[in-house]
């Protein structure tokens, strides 16, 4: 029976000492190992004002992500739809779409993907975006299909090209959202597990077929950090949990190396904080993670895996992916 498919989610992260033109590199060079040894998607996040993430202008870095693959999806998990209009995203994914044909993917996202300021610097006006998010997933498709007679507004390019759309969410609300409109569904649990059950199945239970999906389809986000020994994987995770222990104390900025020494400075809410937001994770050796990430598959059913890895050494970050695709058994591109 074949392997339930895996994909990457890369946060670009900018690390201590480093810039953000070095994670776009790094970005870049993942991709196209990726690529060749067998993940079925890269996506990169909308993420604004934030001094450890490169991928602001996500459009972009997916354009250049998908000119150095070959075979791989590329896209977006995802765009954050309220600082924008949805024609601008129509057009950018047309255009990506034109440049790319069949490799693209939109994830789109509801909230703003930062803080409150930067999100009035976005927007100019926040207004009531959140509540009209249905309104413009529904805009944003309209937008996709062929122009109609006298249609006023038309996305060029974007009209009548086929760009899947998905929705993501770590609540209940854009699980409903997807199952009403029936599109495909992904829950970020790699840092907000708690509505992970009760949203996937309310997506597959209230799920109604439509022209882009006839059936449910959901995709679990997870940490996934592998290395030789689960030792070594534990103390390459430290980084991640260090940057949730600044998160907790409203402390943003580049990823810090690893340590064993960060917990000692920790309190028991933080370690219990972390915890629980890095739940969904599954670090180890290959043997370690595989079993991880088939426990994960069988709690939620999930059609696929989206896989993330803050790690601070970029090349233990792409040994990290290699390990994980040979536990898994993907196919290589080159024997596909």
């Amino acid at each position: 029976m074949p392997k339930t498919p895996l994909s990457i989610l890369d946060l670009a992260p900018i690390v201590q000492g480093d810039t953000p033109a070095q994670a776009l590199h790094n970005a870049t060079d993942i991709a196209r190992h990726a690529d060749r040894w067998g993940y079925n998607r890269y996506w990169l996040a909308e993420h604004h004002n934030m001094t450890g993430i490169a991928s602001a202008a996500t459009a972009v870095v997916i354009g250049h992500i998908a000119a150095h693959t070959e075979r791989i999806r590329v896209g977006a998990g995802g765009i954050m739809l309220p600082n924008h209009a949805p024609l601008v995203i129509a057009e950018q994914f047309g255009t990506l779409e034109s440049l790319f044909p069949g490799r693209i993917d939109l994830g789109l996202g509801r909230a703003p993907g930062t803080d409150q300021n930067t999100a009035r610097a976005l927007r100019r006006n926040l207004g009531h975006s959140d509540d009209s998010f249905p309104q413009d997933v529904l805009e944003l498709q309209g937008y996709f299909k062929p122009v109609q007679p006298g249609q006023a507004v038309q996305a060029v390019p974007g009209a009548g090209l086929d760009v899947p759309i998905w929705l993501l969410g770590s609540s209940l609300f854009s699980a409903e959202l997807a199952a009403h409109l029936g599109l495909p569904y992904a829950f970020a649990s790699h840092f907000a597990p708690h509505y992970l059950l009760r949203a996937v199945d309310l997506y597959r239970s209230r799920f109604q077929p439509s022209e882009a999906l006839d059936k449910p389809y959901v995709m679990v986000a997870a940490n996934a950090i592998a290395a030789d020994t689960d030792e070594e994987a534990h103390y390459l995770f430290s980084s991640l949990r260090n940057r949730w222990a600044n998160i907790a104390r409203g402390v943003r900025g580049p990823l810090q190396p690893p340590s064993n020494d960060y917990e000692k400075h920790w309190s028991p809410d933080q370690i219990a904080y972390i915890d629980d937001a890095l739940s969904c994770s599954a670090v180890g050796s290959a043997d370690t993670v595989r079993k991880g990430l088939e426990y994960l598959i069988d709690r939620t059913g999930a059609d696929e895996l989206v896989l993330t890895a803050q790690i601070f050494d970029h090349a233990a970050r792409r040994r990290s992916f290699e390990i994980v695709a040979q536990a898994w058994g993907l196919t290589p591109a080159a024997a596909a």
